[in-house]
């Protein structure tokens, strides 16, 4: 049986190079160079048939860790509560008033750039703070 080296995460989205570039700005990802050539991803898109212009973008880890993020143009809208969603981790080991300061700036930055926030989780005797959001479709994601 072969193991799984590498994970792509796929968004559903209406728009999404505009979703790409939030989540390159929010991961400090980058837009790959254009297929050999094109000087532009613009110049790319516009080669394709116009029903499949706009419909698709990615998205690097340009330490090539993370797992590369693919945005696809679906003509529905979002209905209900993801079932899987990207915890963001913002404050990895912090703890307390540290932790939950760390998760704060980082919510105040992603908001500034499209993000909402829903919720903030104080820590409790069992669990460590969170923040729930939005990114700019409506996805929920987590400040870890």
């Amino acid at each position: 049986m072969a193991s799984v080296r590498q994970v792509q995460i796929t968004f559903d989205c209406a728009d999404p190079e505009r979703v790409a570039r939030f989540w390159c700005e929010v991961l400090g990802y980058v837009v790959p160079p254009p297929p050999a050539g094109f000087d532009s991803w613009a110049d790319f898109d516009k080669s394709l048939p116009a029903e499949h212009q706009g419909s698709a973008f990615a998205c690097n880890d340009p330490d090539k860790v993370g797992p590369r993020l693919y945005f696809q143009h679906v003509p529905e809208g979002k209905t209900a509560k993801n079932r899987v969603h990207i915890d963001v981790r913002a404050a990895p080991g912090l703890t307390g008033a540290e932790r939950l300061a760390a998760l704060e700036a980082e919510r105040d930055r992603l908001v500034a750039i499209g993000a909402t926030c829903t919720q903030v989780l104080v820590s409790d005797d069992l669990n460590e703070s969170c923040i729930n959001m939005l990114d700019i479709e409506g996805n929920e994601f987590c400040l870890d």
